[in-house]
């Protein structure tokens, strides 16, 4: 639905989005682990869209990619949306049409699907991190989403800050408290350096996705485009003392994202390191080392372009491409072809070596299964859905094709998918 919202401050106009249930962000989704969630989508927009329920391992008639898993919705119609949630964790929803317009306008939101034994916190909070593109006069969005400059670079990168739609977002909090954060980065385009000031914390999950143990924050968290990270923290500033989460912001400074306002105390002691969270189904991985490999070179964008690729069924060289407004290829495919990048059959394991041949990192995102990456020594990361492959580096994913259907591999820098980094695989 079209409504107006405040995102800058109140000195500053007030900003027209698109929005689920009429709040930036959308309402936080909350469901329990096994059970059954059913959503209908009513397309009160002037243009087509879809939801893409980022993150669970879906029913892929339910995954919502306009143009390969569903037809978009359109304007006055309606869609419903039902699957099951196998996986307790931090997930999110937003626009698969027109993703890069859709989901900057503002639609996106929480889906928190909660483990049937929690961990031990006293408060459960989510952080949707997003930025905004905003000329101050108008408070309108700066409309540059099919502007070159802005796809064939990093993408587009908001002017403003905030957190659950706020660019002043405050949790108040008593010291020794302790607290799970859901860290969900939803920017288009940004890259978050994130630290804890005033607080202790541990990661407990990654994309949804428990680790074995709780890793301890020691140093910047790194939070790409799509990536979710769940922390345990302890409150550990006294009353009247900084405290929050930081970010590293342009200019090399660290400014609050979300303030931790301390007042009072909790207890007199700490608690300790958390237990791990409870695992998921289907966590393993097995046959890595057997299994074939499939190499996706991440190709193109300015100062580097493509010799030719194929765009709609032809081959065509860099200035034909740039015509078209295409300007990334994945393995020498812009957009998505008539045929997969790779045809699996259920319960195979594969691995995708994506080498990043340009200049700008990319946030790599599979639907429908989530993966590790392969290490140059063999060993696993952990279980994740989008990674970061970082420029004239190359990274090898490894995951079990278990959920069959027409599965979207793309760069979750939104304005790189609009102009080719787009690509899919067919698990049979």
């Amino acid at each position: 639905m079209d409504t107006t919202v405040q995102l800058a401050p109140a000195s500053y106009p007030a900003t027209p989005v698109w929005s689920y249930d009429g709040t930036i962000p959308g309402p936080v989704i909350r469901a329990a682990q096994g059970s059954r969630l059913e959503r209908r989508l009513v397309n009160a927009l002037k243009v087509p869209t879809s939801i893409h329920w980022h993150g669970i391992r879906i029913d892929n008639a339910m995954d919502g990619v306009a143009g390969l898993t569903q037809d978009a919705v359109p304007p006055d119609e309606s869609f419903d949306y039902a699957f099951d949630l196998p996986d307790a964790g931090t997930y999110w929803y937003h626009a698969h049409t027109n993703s890069m317009e859709q989901v900057a306008r503002g639609l996106s939101g929480a889906l928190i699907i909660e483990e049937a034994t929690p961990p031990d916190v006293d408060r459960d909070e989510v952080l949707m991190i997003d930025d905004w593109l905003l000329d101050p006069d108008t408070g309108l969005f700066i409309d540059d989403f099919a502007a070159p400059m802005t796809r064939s670079h990093g993408g587009q990168i908001g002017n403003l800050v905030g957190v659950n739609g706020r660019y002043d977002y405050r949790l108040p909090a008593r010291q020794n408290e302790r607290l799970r954060l859901r860290l969900i980065n939803s920017a288009n385009a940004q890259i978050f350096g994130l630290k804890l000031e005033g607080l202790t914390g541990w990661t407990v999950a990654l994309d949804g996705m428990p680790l074995a143990a709780p890793e301890p924050v020691t140093d910047t968290l790194v939070l790409a485009p799509a990536q979710r990270m769940d922390l345990i923290v302890d409150v550990s500033a006294e009353e009247g003392e900084t405290a929050g989460l930081l970010f590293a912001a342009a200019d090399d400074t660290w400014r609050v994202l979300a303030e931790v306002s301390v007042k009072g105390r909790a207890a007199s002691v700490t608690r300790g390191t958390p237990q791990p969270l409870p695992r998921n189904p289907r966590m393993e991985i097995v046959g890595v080392d057997e299994a074939p490999v499939l190499d996706m070179p991440l190709q193109g964008g300015a100062m580097r372009g493509l010799e030719s690729a194929t765009f709609d069924g032809q081959r065509m060289g860099w200035q034909e491409l740039v015509q078209n407004g295409q300007f990334w290829a994945l393995a020498g495919q812009v957009g998505l072809g008539k045929t997969p990048f790779a045809t699996l059959s259920r319960g195979e394991t594969a691995r995708i070596r994506m080498t990043n041949d340009t200049i700008f990192p990319h946030a790599m995102h599979l639907h429908g299964m989530h993966f590790r990456v392969r290490k140059e020594d063999g060993a696993l990361g952990p279980l994740r859905d989008t990674v970061l492959v970082m420029p004239n580096e190359t990274t090898e994913i490894a995951f079990v094709a278990d959920n069959p259907g027409k599965w979207l591999l793309h760069c979750h820098m939104l304005g790189h998918a609009a102009s080719g980094m787009t690509n899919w695989i067919m698990v049979l």
